[in-house]
């Protein structure tokens, strides 16, 4: 992206003020971005770079959510790429916080955020698990595997066996969908019916299974399916 002479500096002033006044609701997405990259290059233009990287990746989500490199692939400076992933970052951070020392099922609202903000724009298909203790306090948050649910034994195995090692006595398990429809396939509900079953026996609960897409989130518990 090459530089630009011109110093916008009383635009970024414009978007700063309005920022304060009317917090981040006041701001367009491409108003965001453009702020953001500001911060890395100052006396620069930012508004036309804002504006092509949100056409390109197809929305704020998407963009916040593209690794460094590919970033920088789009030439993205150093500062640049550090100015969207320390959003990204804050944002999931900010999320994490509103369930933090509060149960799991009661926070309900806030973990689908959480899991939306954090999977929903991801590429590939990725599956994680979030395990429980008894008072339905979140033990431990992993990333299991990417890619397919098909081999769903090989995978009941390895969730099972890690609730387990953590002295987790529920779950939930949660994956994305990049073609943004979140709703469940049927390898996704023979997985979770095997997971169901193979807890029953190691007294390890499955309380749903979510999934999130760029179009929203399903619970297969919500839709009656478990």
């Amino acid at each position: 992206m090459a530089d630009r002479p011109e110093d916008a500096s009383g635009h970024r002033a414009r978007l700063r003020q309005r920022l304060f006044d009317g917090g981040g609701k006041a701001l367009l997405d491409h108003e965001l971005v453009e702020y953001l990259l500001a911060l890395a290059i100052p006396r620069r233009d930012t508004k036309k770079d804002a504006k092509a990287l949100i056409a390109k990746f197809g929305g704020l989500g998407p963009l916040l959510w593209a690794d460094a490199e590919t970033l920088r692939k789009e030439g993205l400076t150093e500062g640049m790429v550090g100015a969207l992933k320390i959003a990204e970052a804050s944002a999931l951070r900010l999320l994490e916080t509103r369930m933090e020392g509060r149960p799991i099922l009661s926070s309900w609202d806030a973990l689908g955020d959480y899991l939306q903000a954090a999977m929903a724009h991801s590429p590939v298909e990725e599956v994680r698990v979030l395990f429980l203790n008894a008072k339905n306090m979140l033990v431990a948050n992993e990333a299991m595997w990417s890619g397919s649910v098909d081999e769903a034994s090989v995978h009941v195995r390895e969730v099972i066996s890690r609730a387990i090692a953590l002295g987790a006595t529920a779950i939930i398990i949660v994956h994305n969908h990049p073609s943004g429809d979140p709703s469940p396939s049927s390898q996704d509900i023979r997985l979770t019916r095997e997971l169901i079953e193979a807890g029953r026996h190691m007294r390890v609960t499955v309380h749903d299974h979510v999934i999130v897409g760029s179009q929203g989130r399903s619970s297969m518990k919500a839709l009656g399916l478990i």
